[in-house]
C-alpha cells in the first residue's frame, strides 16, 4: 500500500473512532466537505462543528474495501456500522489533496447510503 493509501486508512479509522484531533491535523484551513444530498461546509471552523455533531462515545465499525490514489486525488469506499445500532452504511469518499509533499486533505466529497 502506498504512503497516501496508509494515510487514508488511518484518516478513515479516525472518523470511525471520532478522533477529531487527528482529522483536524490533516486537513487544510480552507477544507471543503460535501456530504452529497445532506450538507456542505467550508473552512476548518465549520468542519470542526460538523465533526462534533457526528462524534460518538463508541467507535463505529468500519470495513474499507478499496483505496485508490492518483496524483493529488484519491477515493476510499467501504461499509460503516453505527455503534449501538443495527444500521450500516456504504460510503465512498473522494479526496483532493493540497499537494504532493506532506499533503493535507483540501476537499472531501462523501457519498453515503443506508444498507437495508
Amino acid at each position: 500500500m502506498t504512503q497516501k493509501g496508509k494515510f487514508l486508512k488511518k484518516f478513515n479509522e479516525a472518523f470511525a473512532k471520532s478522533d477529531i484531533n487527528f482529522i483536524l491535523e490533516n486537513v487544510t484551513d480552507d477544507i471543503s466537505w460535501i456530504a452529497v444530498g445532506d450538507f456542505s461546509v467550508k473552512g476548518k471552523e465549520e468542519f470542526t462543528k460538523a465533526l462534533e455533531k457526528m462524534k460518538s462515545e463508541k467507535a463505529y465499525q468500519i470495513k474499507i474495501n478499496n483505496i485508490i490514489t492518483h496524483g493529488d486525488s484519491a477515493a476510499v469506499d467501504g461499509v460503516m456500522k453505527m455503534p449501538d445500532s443495527k444500521k450500516s452504511y456504504a460510503f465512498c469518499d473522494v479526496y483532493k489533496f493540497s499537494g504532493f509533499k506532506n499533503p493535507k486533505v483540501k476537499e472531501l466529497s462523501s457519498y453515503v447510503i443506508e444498507i437495508k
